[in-house]
């Protein structure tokens, strides 16, 4: 990043990664020749390696009363922290690239990483972890590797949906910028999976499982 406002730019795409569910990145050819505008739109901002911070997802009652109902005990993996009903997830890499609004048909490209962290879910001799998440902007989804009883059953699932429906203004403070409102949602690849494995059909596909704060270094 050359210029201050240039990590501003690139500090906000990233926070509004979880907020807007968008396609892979495309460009438009223009055929009207003779001028600079039929090149290919150049990124305005790119953050090669996103250096953290944190997700932070608020627990919503409606989840925590469902994992109750089901005597499951939610915990952390790795470098997680589960605090004053939040799981805190740390940003361990990625990277972003952001293009003007409206110069392509989708302006924000990359992905969010959270190597080495997750959520565990476990009951009576049974425990699941959901770890090694990746966000990917794309799609609006979040991917990551699933464990039972230490043994890994499949890399890289489908576990949730993202909704930006009730996103909240962006927020910078120094060198961060921090975006909070997303909604994170059981996908319909990960309610069976955790039906299947602690014998009930209680865990629905887009169950809110909480809200997420985004918080993401500009530099």
């Amino acid at each position: 990043m050359r210029t201050t406002s240039k990590r501003l730019a690139a500090g906000i795409a990233a926070a509004t990664l979880l907020a807007f569910p968008l396609t892979a990145c495309g460009s438009e050819d223009d055929t009207s020749g003779g001028s600079s505008s039929s090149s290919s739109p150049e990124p305005v901002a790119v953050i090669d390696a996103l250096t953290g911070e944190s997700t932070a997802i608020a627990l919503d009652k409606g989840f925590t009363d469902a994992l109750a109902s089901l005597k499951l005990t939610p915990g952390v993996t790795g470098g997680a922290k589960l605090e004053k009903g939040s799981l805190i997830f740390p940003i361990t890499g990625g990277n972003v690239s952001v293009f003007e609004p409206g110069s392509v048909p989708n302006y924000v490209v990359g992905q969010i990483q959270h190597e080495d962290s997750g959520l565990s879910l476990t009951a009576g001799g049974t425990t699941v972890e959901l770890t090694n998440f990746n966000v990917d902007p794309g799609v609006s989804r979040v991917y990551g590797d699933v464990a039972v009883n230490g043994k890994t059953v499949v890399t890289s699932a489908f576990l949730f949906n993202l909704n930006g429906s009730t996103l909240k203004p962006l927020e910078t403070k120094g060198n961060t910028a921090i975006l909070q409102g997303t909604q994170v949602q059981i996908s319909d690849v990960a309610a069976p999976l955790l039906n299947d494995t602690f014998k009930t059909d209680a865990v629905k596909a887009g169950l809110l499982v909480g809200i997420a704060t985004i918080t993401v270094n500009t530099k």
